[in-house]
């Protein structure tokens, strides 16, 4: 009997003490967390300035909101004119960075395709992470009838000056820059957020 219970405290101790355990990041994926973490509670117009595919209805006023920050994780709602369906998630694993877009319908629930994105798998600098798509996004776009995405990476720039969000992959890069010397009205929430 003393042979099983002392195994069973000693796990129970474990994950206690772990439980609590701070994740542990390499530098510059805590200054580049830091550097937009700056910005918290700021919003920016932004702009589109490459994008290889039409149709895509980023033509209206698109807002970036350093919305809610904590130790760990970054919402930033991208509101593309009066669509505020879109929110970037930031989030420290312990084992890197990783980014999710959170889309949601106008009544707050869940779209078909959301939280996908991708995870660091290097160092990247304290201005410029790249998030190649994950499995379950590739998984999630094969069946959602498009498989051309699994090949998606999402970089983000922060500079004291300039927010970036890129999409590239073969055959296709979007991009929008927004213009962090010149804060402006905050947007209303994004959907499905209070």
């Amino acid at each position: 009997m003393k042979k099983i219970i002392l195994p069973f405290i000693f796990t129970l101790l474990s994950v206690n003490v772990y439980a609590d355990a701070p994740l542990v990041s390499i530098s510059n994926h805590d200054q580049f967390f830091d550097n937009i973490a700056a910005f918290c509670g700021k919003a920016f117009a932004g702009k589109v300035t490459v994008d290889n595919s039409s149709g895509d209805g980023f033509d209206k006023p698109l807002i970036m909101h350093v919305r809610q920050c904590s130790k760990t994780q970054l919402h930033i709602p991208f509101h593309v004119g009066d669509d505020s369906s879109r929110t970037w998630i930031i989030t420290k694993t312990g084992s890197g960075l990783s980014l999710k877009h959170d889309h949601r319908h106008k009544d707050g629930s869940d779209d078909e395709s959301t939280m996908y994105g991708g995870h660091t798998n290097d160092a990247g600098w304290a201005q410029v992470q790249s998030f190649p798509a994950d499995q379950y996004s590739k998984e999630l776009f094969v069946s959602g009838g498009i498989p051309q995405s699994i090949g998606n990476t999402w970089q983000i720039y922060i500079y004291p000056t300039k927010f970036t969000y890129r999409l590239i992959r073969q055959g296709r890069e979007f991009r929008v820059d927004f213009d962090l010397t010149k804060p402006i009205s905050l947007p209303k929430a994004p959907w499905g957020y209070k």
